[in-house]
């Protein structure tokens, strides 16, 4: 009983808390007050209102915490699109942003104009060039521009430095943890992959070294929560010490008071992060109530954490990483027993404890996970029974390499010994997230969430199996339903893909978001004109039209939205036509291609070549253009008509200026069937050139959520003018052309 009410405390005031950040800063001021006259009238008139009171009083506590600190956060605020000059102190970790950038948080000490700081104590999220000693602890002067960031964050400013110096560096235990910290991770840094970059991750948390491959490899097999330290470490490490000192004597007390001392030790070093926060501190009751005699009720001790985080941190409560850390072991405390009876009635018992655990922390997470990301692990719970058993192993040890960098021997063993777990996970990671029908793609949001959650409890209560009838006969049912869905959705969009669309196209769009991608194909031939920025979107595109092949790819200019997943097609591509090189990523991507066999070809005008039995040549840019050198306005321009294909023009992402001077080129003439617009239908056209071209189709590859506004409003109306219909993909998803008796035949996904 006494579980059940501290648990109802901390979900009141996680909710309130979600609330109170969001809300205006003079609106809570007035709510801590009203609140603790609350809890004094209930007091006085009644006797056993305890949770009550408890809930307000702790409402209370939360609200003066947001109302102290509104006048900071303000204040930062208001520096919104400002050049600033801020002296910061480091709180977190850091880690390397896809821009580049060194990303970490901290506390500000001044900050204003140039030359001006006013002292301001405040959190912010800085980034900057990656610089050395930027470790927690240590103060930095950052001059850049600040953003202002979304209500409810806990960063109240972002601030883009320019320029950055470190003015103080860490000190004290500071210092310690971060010299320990960088000879480990330049330890590992020596050691082969897989599992050099992911062992600092899971030994110290710091995660710079883990590549986006294995990032999105370790969240597909439902990994990522070993990719840094989480709470399960402060738990090996308490319990790791707890035992060292029993084994060499000591007495309760003594061992209670060093893993308290290894545990505060532990968070200094890996640094103050969510999910480390929460455990540190429910791992510090636990210790509390073992020096006081009392059993331990984990369920009260969690949300006594949680209730003394959240008045001390308010904004935890918007933050995934806490929010995770707190279900999981709510999970791993209420439903792993249940799950336990329920799986050991099918399996040996030994196997049904291995996969209890990960079952209930995936059954009780993927709906929070479902709010914020558009995959669900379907291989999850496999994964983790393989990989989670090397991660305590990983960490001991890889702490021990720490503890003995001043024997540089020793350290060299030890950090050689964690790297074969690390090795281990990183294994299991990339090889399960390649697995068919790994992940589920799930739109993100609230309702994404409550279907999640449905299902969750359909499972929980086909393997807990409770009294009800009724109820066990709804939840199977559910679980049928969506295993058969899965099922009929893994097959049509895997091997039985193609079946569900027509197999006389000569031209397919593909529908891979806000890029291009735009497949051609002759007798046993097929091109693909650039390859989108999403290897999974693209492959699915290849999967509906039951292409195995490329015999030509054509790469129309190097932006992202294009060249995206061009790697991913290493090994299945016969020539590849390229625009313009200009930075050392984009012969990158023409090495990995080579590397599968491919041969290069650069594409200018008076290259030309067959696919089947059509022709096809490139009409723009101009051999070595001084006007047009690369990007956008250097993208190779392809005209390919014959052997059914009808003719089409294909533009890159042309501005009007090239499409001008490519229409008096006079290499344009003629009717055209199709056109793929230039830039995903930019405003920036050239409305004679479609005019001239006059197609009936006007292909246009966008996404459905882009900054841009494309396809703009003007280059709709001008492709009406010329008397082109307009496809877009956001609107039709796959668009699929050809020929049937000298007409144009068009099929798309979705009716628009």
């Amino acid at each position: 009983m006494k579980d059940l009410r501290t648990t109802v405390v901390a979900v009141v005031l996680w909710g309130t808390g979600l609330l109170l950040i969001h809300m205006p800063g003079l609106v809570a001021v007035a709510i801590p007050v009203v609140l603790t006259v609350a809890a004094l009238l209930v007091v006085t008139r009644r006797r056993r209102a305890g949770l009550i009171v408890l809930v307000l009083l702790c409402g209370a506590g939360l609200a003066a915490t947001v109302t102290a600190a509104q006048p900071a956060r303000d204040t930062l605020a208001a520096q919104d699109g400002h050049v600033i000059e801020a002296l910061v102190e480091v709180s977190s970790s850091a880690s390397v942003g896809s821009d580049g950038r060194l990303w970490f948080d901290a506390q500000t000490v001044a900050i204003g104009p140039p030359g001006h700081p006013q002292r301001v104590s405040g959190p912010v999220r800085v980034g900057v060039a990656p610089i050395d000693g930027a470790d927690l602890g240590a103060v930095l002067q950052v001059t850049g521009q600040g953003k202002r960031t979304d209500a409810g964050e806990r960063a109240a400013l972002v601030l883009f430095g320019t320029r950055a110096e470190v003015t103080t560096p860490a000190s004290g235990i500071f210092a310690v943890a971060a010299t320990t910290r960088a000879e480990f991770i330049e330890r590992a840094s020596g050691l082969p992959e897989p599992g050099a970059g992911l062992l600092p991750g899971l030994a110290v948390g710091d995660t710079r070294a883990v590549s986006e491959d294995v990032s999105a490899a370790m969240l597909a097999s439902g990994l990522s929560h070993l990719t840094a330290v989480s709470g399960a470490n402060c738990a090996i490490v308490v319990a790791a010490v707890f035992w060292l000192v029993s084994l060499l004597g000591g007495g309760r007390g003594l061992r209670i008071a060093f893993s308290l001392l290894a545990l505060g030790a532990f968070v200094v070093l890996v640094t103050p992060e969510p999910s480390v926060i929460r455990a540190s501190v429910m791992a510090a009751l636990a210790m509390l109530t073992l020096l006081l005699g009392r059993p331990s009720a984990g369920l009260a001790m969690l949300s006594l954490a949680v209730c003394g985080l959240l008045i001390a941190d308010p904004w935890l409560a918007a933050t995934p990483g806490f929010a995770l850390s707190a279900a999981a072991t709510a999970a791993l405390l209420v439903l792993s027993r249940p799950l336990l009876r329920g799986l050991g009635r099918w399996m040996p018992v030994p196997l049904a404890l291995a996969l209890s655990v990960p079952l209930a922390a995936q059954l009780v997470c993927g709906p929070i996970v479902a709010l914020f990301s558009d995959t669900q692990s379907v291989i999850g719970v496999v994964a983790n029974l393989l990989a989670a058993p090397a991660a305590p192993i990983a960490t001991v040890i890889g702490l021990l390499a720490c503890l003995t960098s001043p024997v540089p021997a020793l350290a060299d063993l030890l950090a050689a010994t964690a790297w074969l777990p690390a090795a281990w996970i990183q294994t299991t990671a990339t090889v399960s997230a390649a697995l068919p029908g790994a992940t589920a793609a799930v739109p993100a949001g609230p309702a994404a969430a409550v279907v999640v959650a449905v299902l969750s409890a359909a499972v929980t209560l086909v393997l807990v199996r409770p009294r009800s009838r009724r109820l066990r006969l709804a939840a199977a049912a559910v679980v049928v339903i969506a295993l058969a869905a899965s099922i009929a959705r893994m097959l049509l969009s895997g091997p039985l893909a193609s079946m569900t669309t027509p197999a006389s196209w000569s031209i397919a769009a593909c529908d891979i978001g806000q890029g291009d991608a735009v497949l051609v194909r002759s007798g046993e031939q097929t091109a693909l004109v650039d390859a989108g920025p999403d290897p999974d979107a693209l492959a699915r595109c290849l999967a509906q039209t039951g292409t195995d092949r490329i015999d030509l790819l054509v790469l129309t200019h190097f932006d992202v939205d294009h060249v995206g997943a061009a790697t991913s097609l290493a090994g299945r591509v016969g020539t590849v036509l390229h625009g313009p090189v200009a930075e050392p990523a984009d012969q990158r991507i023409l090495d990995e291609l080579t590397a599968g066999g491919a041969t290069l070809r650069r594409g200018a005008v008076g290259t030309g070549g067959t696919l089947g039995s059509a022709q096809w040549r490139v009409v723009w840019p101009p051999p070595d253009s001084a006007a047009f050198p690369s990007g956008n306005d250097a993208s190779v321009v392809v005209d390919i008509a014959g052997g059914g294909v009808p003719r089409m023009l294909m533009l890159g992402d042309l501005s009007a200026a090239p499409q001008r001077q490519l229409l008096s080129s006079g290499r344009v003439r003629g009717e055209y069937a199709v056109v793929k617009v230039a830039h995903h239908g930019s405003r920036d056209q050239e409305p004679a050139l479609y005019a001239q071209l006059a197609a009936p189709a006007a292909l246009i590859s966008v996404g459905a959520e882009n900054d841009y506004g494309h396809p703009r409003e003007e280059a709709l109306a001008l492709l009406e003018a010329a008397g082109s219909r307009a496809l877009r993909t956001d609107r039709r998803g796959l668009v699929l052309l050809g020929e049937a008796e000298g007409r144009l035949v068009v099929w798309t996904e979705r009716e628009e």
